[in-house]
């Protein structure tokens, strides 16, 4: 067991020898997306001519490659892409608009995550995480309904309404909101309008809708609206599906750390409440070795592609972090609920056999 210092030098090693960026090689990840992605939209429309299952061949692959497109954004969002912090902030923008997402206003709501991971008072993950005490509060059909609404097969819909449709309705609902306000006062103001924290925040967003739309007209012009807007919905569900998965595994399996405020340790959460997963070469080249997410709590400046060097350099320091393979993820996706007293994250199955327990022991 590591003392304090022992683990403060480990990590200052870690920064020092890891967290240090490079243009040449962020520009190339970065070009290892944008020219797939451009490659398969011109060759979508000619696959239309040929065979409808090359369309769905291509929209699958367009999916796996806006996947790693958001990997690459989260990490522009971190500053560790590029070195040049504008190359990040570039960089960035275009990913976001990939994505669908305002790329600053995202990474500024995952930092939090960063700073409370492992906190579970303070940050519920994606899956909005109950207590097991309001779970078993619940009436039976709330609790259908619970885990019904965090099963993984409902992933892709979770795509696409957290990447395509939210952030376009919360962009009009704030463009209305200050158009009404201008109309009322005869001037929009400083004060944000509702879903935005700040106008820097409505500035990004306005900026990565109108790029987007614009593009979507582009496209739509150029490979057909019907085709378009069926391959782009679904390869944009298919990814964020695979993105809201590939994060929440991260966090969510048997017994991960859930801390409450009081006795929260931040090193503890990213050793103990942080998995390593075991992937295939080709999804952890696909997935930018997300993969090694222990790493990454541990210094968020390390870029992804010195990630598994760190892991191997400190394999003993990582020998207790949480290993879950591809097929275990969804057996691991099952722990949906926080066990507030044992600090940790347990399945629907064992927390009804605590209350079935409970129920034995005061029948005794």
């Amino acid at each position: 067991m590591l003392t304090r210092a022992q683990w403060q030098a480990c990590k200052r090693t870690i920064v020092d020898r890891y967290a240090t960026p490079s243009d040449g090689r962020g520009l190339l990840q970065f070009l290892t997306v944008i020219v797939p992605i451009a490659l398969l939209w011109v060759a979508i429309p000619r696959a239309a001519h040929v065979s409808p299952w090359l369309v769905v061949a291509a929209t699958l692959c367009l999916s796996l490659f806006l996947l790693r497109g958001f990997v690459l954004m989260h990490d522009c969002g971190h500053y560790s892409l590029f070195r040049s912090r504008w190359l990040n902030r570039i960089g960035g923008f275009l990913l976001g608009v990939l994505a669908g997402m305002p790329q600053p206003v995202w990474a500024e709501n995952h930092r939090y995550h960063h700073v409370t991971n492992g906190n579970w008072a303070k940050y519920r993950g994606p899956l909005n995480v109950a207590r097991v005490s309001d779970y078993l509060a619940m009436s039976a059909s709330e609790r259908r309904r619970y885990r019904y609404m965090r099963d993984i097969l409902l992933s892709p819909v979770a795509g696409g309404v957290y990447f395509l449709l939210n952030p376009r309705i919360t962009w009009l609902r704030a463009t209305f909101h200050l158009l009404r306000r201008l109309l009322r006062t005869g001037r929009i103001g400083t004060a944000p309008p509702p879903g935005c924290a700040s106008m820097t925040h409505y500035r990004h967003m306005t900026w990565n809708n109108l790029v987007l739309l614009a593009a979507w007209a582009l496209m739509a012009w150029a490979v057909g609206p019907a085709l378009f807007f069926a391959c782009y919905i679904v390869s944009g569900s298919l990814a964020g599906g695979y993105g809201i998965v590939l994060f929440t595994v991260q966090h969510n399996f048997e017994h991960s750390y859930a801390s409450a405020d009081e006795g929260w340790d931040r090193d503890l959460a990213a050793l103990r409440g942080t998995s390593y997963l075991i992937l295939p070469g080709w999804l952890n080249w696909i997935t930018a070795d997300s993969a090694y997410h222990h790493v990454h709590h541990l210094c968020a400046g390390v870029p992804n592609y010195r990630l598994a060097a760190c892991h191997k350099e400190h394999e003993q320091l990582f020998a207790s972090v949480q290993r879950v393979g591809l097929f275990e993820i969804p057996s691991a996706l099952k722990h949906i609920l926080w066990d507030v007293n044992a600090r940790r994250l347990v399945s629907v199955a064992e927390a009804e056999a605590m209350q079935q327990d409970g129920e034995l022991a005061v029948v005794r």
